[in-house]
């Protein structure tokens, strides 16, 4: 390996780190961190970042982490590499997620080009949608990129299947928001006004005074009793939009990665054709209703997303913390976790 082929590569596996921190998480808490040994890029979870109280287990910690691989991967083949990935590589280090390297030159496809070019313009939407229409052929379009992670997209046609689905999320939401431990948590990622901090959920990430939608999907109190929110207008934003639910065969670690990665491909392609999405995880974070959702709506696979798909006029910026902080260089870094 030359000079320039050794430069090419370290630029291209700092572009495709940088990259994967755009990837969305739970309360934009960023939870994973970066190591780089040569041309190896080792994802790893950031425990330090886990929600202890509404996620023990990590699911959601993994499905963040998921989706910034699939960034990876795509930055990788964006730029004419196919990437060699190796998910979970060793049972004796469970921080260790993947590590992928930049392998033989291909010809990156267009559809990886589109999905890349949308990585840092990807936003988490918190209100409802227009009630422009979205088109079934792209429906059908968000289903397949799923689908190529082996992971199930569901738009959901049955109006009461909607209603279920929106019932138990406000239900959720009001046990959680009387439950102490997860109110303290969820304020922990709840940035002020003003804040400068480059992770959690920034006040103007949401409308102060959202209008509700029928039936409504209950949004997280970042607030905690604060006029937080943003002044944008609202009026047309009265549509639930389309309600999806993205499902896996089974529930293990592996599985939670491929989620991600299948989200990840999901909200790439809708952000492209003008898409935004809101997410709705609370009902997901209780055992009997996920239970409850996974036996009766989800013809028994496993419910690892609820999201509301629609056009939105929203264009609010996003906040991501430096690669510097998230990265380690240098020999063993790549393979090390803890």
């Amino acid at each position: 390996m030359n000079a320039r082929t050794i430069e090419e590569i370290t630029a291209v596996v700092r572009a495709a780190v940088r990259a994967a921190t755009w990837a969305p998480s739970v309360h934009n808490t960023q939870p994973w961190s970066f190591g780089v040994d040569g041309d190896e890029i080792a994802l790893r979870a950031d425990s330090d970042r886990k929600l202890r109280v509404a996620d023990p287990d990590g699911r959601e910690l993994l499905i963040s982490c998921g989706a910034a691989l699939m960034n990876v991967r795509l930055t990788l083949r964006a730029l004419g590499y196919e990437p060699r990935v190796r998910v979970l590589p060793d049972p004796d280090r469970s921080a260790l997620l993947a590590t992928i390297r930049p392998g033989a030159a291909v010809a990156a496809d267009e559809n990886a080009r589109s999905l890349y070019a949308e990585i840092e313009h990807r936003r988490t939407h918190r209100a409802g949608f227009t009630t422009l229409p979205v088109p079934e052929r792209l429906l059908e379009a968000l289903v397949a990129e799923a689908g190529g992670e082996g992971v199930r997209l569901t738009p959901v046609r049955s109006e009461a299947a909607i209603r279920v689905l929106a019932a138990v999320t406000c239900a959720a939401q009001d046990v959680q928001s009387q439950d102490r431990l997860l109110s303290l948590e969820l304020i922990r990622w709840a940035r002020p006004p003003g804040s400068s901090r480059q992770d959690g959920v920034p006040a103007e990430g949401y409308p102060r005074a959202p209008r509700r939608t029928s039936p409504h999907f209950a949004q997280r109190d970042y607030t905690h009793g604060h006029p937080w929110g943003n002044d944008s207008d609202q009026f047309f934003s009265t549509s639930t939009g389309v309600v999806a639910v993205l499902t896996t065969k089974g529930d293990s670690r592996r599985n939670w990665l491929a989620a991600g990665q299948a989200l990840q491909r999901v909200l790439l392609r809708a952000c492209a054709h003008g898409l935004g999405a809101a997410f709705h995880t609370q009902a997901l974070e209780m055992f009997h209703l996920r239970e409850f959702l996974r036996q009766e709506l989800c013809s028994q696979e496993y419910p690892q997303m609820i999201m509301r798909l629609g056009v939105t006029f929203d264009d609010g910026g996003g906040v991501r913390r430096p690669v510097a902080e998230v990265l380690e260089e240098g020999p063993s870094k790549a393979a090390s976790s803890p």
